[in-house]
């Protein structure tokens, strides 16, 4: 591969480097929830300035939900849509931007599909058992992550406890929805591993609007098995090895075989896998990663194979870091990747450098610049830079913070094809795609009062210039908005713990977006609102928890016509119960009060369902 070949002389060169010198650690680390997805380092939190939500594994079985885009669009600034139910196509934003400028990632292996028409990735295939935390970066995040990164969620497997650890998992509920996972770990100090193994079948239901005849269900399964082991070479040197399988077998309708809408069905697979060497010591870390990801879609109409489509990603990436100074910090790396979609391919090499500064014990300010080289469009420099002030009382703590970035898209292998091939026709046949370039920044301040209290407003403006979209009014191919497309809003985040018992959280989002014709963006709501109460009795044996989230003030487009989608309340409720230690049992009802609507025109969204199952810890 030609990315192997432009890698060999930077690897030997980072791991010359890793014999001479890293990052010293705070040791406010030990009593400070650590962020990682910021800056891929761990910094303490009170040393990000960018807005960041993280869900701990608890948070995520208080949720209950079966997939993990349910559970992350009940968080700041996220919003999703589905064209149907389970295993429908869906798509995650982060502040109103596309889902493929969304990045996701398990345990640092990148989770997008190159064989789809954007380089997105499918989160409509990725399951919440077997994930111990979620961290959320909203905004634009091109510095670290690839000049496209316009959001990043970083998912990592259950943490390992001493021992040997085993968790076994059943549900069933509405929609013939059954539901099993196993998950075995361990660790003896220098050396731990994670084994995740889930299966879900569900008969679905009739998600087509216009289906009032037939009306027949859309079933999915998921097969998953995701897998993670690492050991200690020494104290300082670490290898990690990463391996994730999913199948996923979507059922829907609307292939229009002659005259029917039914009988269709989506495979998808996804194989990947990464292997990284970490070495750290009191001055110097060093990662170098290897991954590959393979994927491979088929699209059936009547058990007759349509068409097919299959992608790779290889990615070779360098993260190092330095602070031989007092309260000053170097990040730098590379990363060279190469993107294959059937016959095309296209490599990137992504260089930059960041420094991390505390000028006091208030003052934090970071600073850094990226430089792209594409294939196809060429060199791109991209920029981000944050900082934050801390006022701190006995009692109560506010820090105020401000971010500000840079990237840009090169339109996908996919959609440059698309419009040169037999397919497309005026006016997209006759439209050359460039690179899209983004911006945005965000302010705002955060504060935290008796340990009791704490919230978070953070103002956000973020812009994309020569959005790319596919034509829904004509169906000619890809175009491209000559212009900017806005999302500005404000995020209000906050919890209050009223008891031991008893604590609510709530958040709560607008979002004023714009095309470049001045008309409002799709599938974007104007607000989001999302409410949590959790209960516990004094044993802690007994959890009550009910989530209500709200949609208000969303349009779609079909055949060039703009469709305002209905407003929607929905709540969910779940209880669990430890009958020991080891076994708890529990409950789910989802859209208690059956609330009927659609987040896409022409797809309804499940009605009203109940779950039940059961968890053994050995």
């Amino acid at each position: 591969m030609k990315i192997v070949a432009r890698a060999k002389n930077l690897i030997y060169s980072c791991l010359m480097l890793a014999c001479t010198n890293t990052l010293a650690q705070s040791t406010d680390q030990d009593v400070e929830e650590i962020i990682v997805v910021a800056h891929r380092l761990p910094v303490p939190s009170s040393k990000v300035a960018s807005s960041v939500s993280v869900l701990t594994q608890e948070d995520i079985a208080e949720y209950g939900n079966l997939s993990i885009k349910d559970i992350l669009r009940q968080t700041p600034g996220v919003a999703s849509t589905s064209n149907g139910g389970m295993g429908a196509t869906s798509s995650l934003r982060i502040r109103g931007e596309e889902g493929f400028r969304t990045l996701v990632l398990f345990d640092g292996l990148r989770l997008s599909d190159p064989s789809a028409t954007q380089v997105a990735t499918p989160i409509e295939h990725i399951l919440s058992d077997g994930i111990g935390q979620v961290e959320i970066l909203r905004g634009p995040q091109g510095l670290n992550f690839g000049a496209d990164a316009g959001g990043i969620i970083a998912l990592s497997s259950q943490t390992n406890e001493e021992g040997l650890n085993t968790s076994l998992e059943a549900q069933s509920g509405k929609f013939g929805t059954s539901q099993g996972n196993l998950n075995i770990s361990g660790s003896n100090g220098s050396s731990d591993f994670s084994i995740f193994a889930n299966q879900i079948n569900t008969d679905g239901f009739n998600a087509r609007s216009d289906d009032n005849i037939l009306m027949d269900d859309d079933g999915y399964e998921n097969s998953t098995i995701h897998l993670r082991a690492g050991t200690k070479l020494t104290d300082q040197i670490r290898i990690q090895a990463v391996h994730r399988n999913v199948e996923g077998d979507s059922e829907y309708d609307g292939c229009f075989l002659q005259t029917t809408i039914h009988d269709c069905e989506s495979d998808y697979e996804l194989e990947a896998s990464r292997l990284s060497i970490d070495y750290n010591s009191e001055t110097l870390t060093h990662s170098l990663g290897f991954s590959k990801t393979e994927t491979d879609r088929k699209f059936f109409s009547a058990d007759e194979l349509g068409f097919s489509s299959a992608g790779e990603l290889n990615r070779i990436e360098y993260i190092g870091s330095l602070n031989q100074f007092d309260n000053f910090s170097l990040i730098y790396g590379f990363d060279l990747e190469e993107e294959i979609n059937g016959q095309m391919e296209r490599d990137n090499e992504g260089y930059y450098l960041e420094f991390l500064s505390n000028f006091s014990t208030r003052l934090t300010i970071s600073g850094g610049v990226r430089r792209d080289k594409n294939d196809d469009f060429g060199d791109h420099t991209s920029h981000r830079i944050t900082s934050a002030y801390l006022f701190n009382w006995i009692n109560t703590a506010i820090r105020f913070k401000a971010s500000y970035g840079t990237g840009f898209r090169a339109p996908s292998l996919y959609e440059v094809h698309y419009n040169g091939g037999p397919w497309a026709f005026p006016p997209a046949s006759n439209t050359q795609l460039k690179e899209e370039t983004s911006e945005g920044y965000e302010y705002g301040f955060e504060f935290n009062t008796h340990d009791k209290v704490s919230g978070e407003l953070i103002v956000f403006d973020q812009e994309i210039d020569d959005a790319i979209y596919f034509d829904l009014a004509g169906y000619s191919g890809y175009l491209q908005e000559t212009g900017k497309s806005k999302s500005t809003g404000v995020e209000v985040n906050g919890s209050y713990i009223l008891s031991d018992s008893l604590t609510f959280k709530a958040n709560y989002t607008y979002n004023d977006t714009e095309r470049p014709n001045g008309l409002q963006r799709l599938r974007r709501p104007e607000k989001l609102g999302n409410i949590g109460i959790n209960y516990q009795n004094d044993s802690g044996k007994l959890r009550l928890n009910s989530f209500y989230r709200m949609s208000k003030n969303s349009i779609d487009e079909r055949f060039g016509s703009l469709i305002g989608l209905d407003d929607f309340e929905v709540l969910d409720i779940s209880i669990s119960y430890k009958i020991t230690p080891e076994i708890e049992i529990f409950a789910r009802i989802e859209n208690v009060l059956d609330e009927k609507y659609e987040e896409v025109i022409g797809y309804l969204t499940p009605r009203r369902g109940s779950y039940l199952g059961f968890r053994i810890n050995i």
